[in-house]
């Protein structure tokens, strides 16, 4: 399954990084301590959270996430959206919570 799938089936709006919409996904993690996905995060991955600075696109670069999904109608600051252009990692958007979205998620990926 693609982000674009992804992105298609949950309704997701797409800030930035269109780039990397054909990029596979082989799963999720939902957090918003930098440091567990740092720890803890597989490649491949859509990364959930409500942090939209800078900071998450250096973790998602790191760590080769397939995409970030920020989660309450945030949406990406402008150094965000710019280094997400630049990297070719999708920001997209929900206006559901980290609970919710993960549930969505999890259910498109395992069935």
């Amino acid at each position: 399954m693609t982000v674009q799938d992804i992105v298609n089936k949950l309704n997701l709006t797409v800030f930035c990084g269109r780039e990397g919409l054909s990029a596979q996904v082989t799963g999720g993690y939902t957090s918003d301590l930098l440091s567990d996905v740092m720890g803890h995060a597989d490649a491949g991955r859509i990364w959930i959270t409500l942090q939209a600075h800078k900071n998450v696109m250096a973790i998602a670069s790191l760590k080769e996430l397939a995409a970030i999904v920020l989660i309450k109608g945030i949406a990406p600051d402008g150094d965000t959206i710019a280094l997400s252009d630049s990297e070719g990692i999708p920001v997209l958007g929900s206006s559901l919570g980290a609970f919710e979205l993960s549930g969505e998620l999890y259910g498109l990926i395992n069935n």
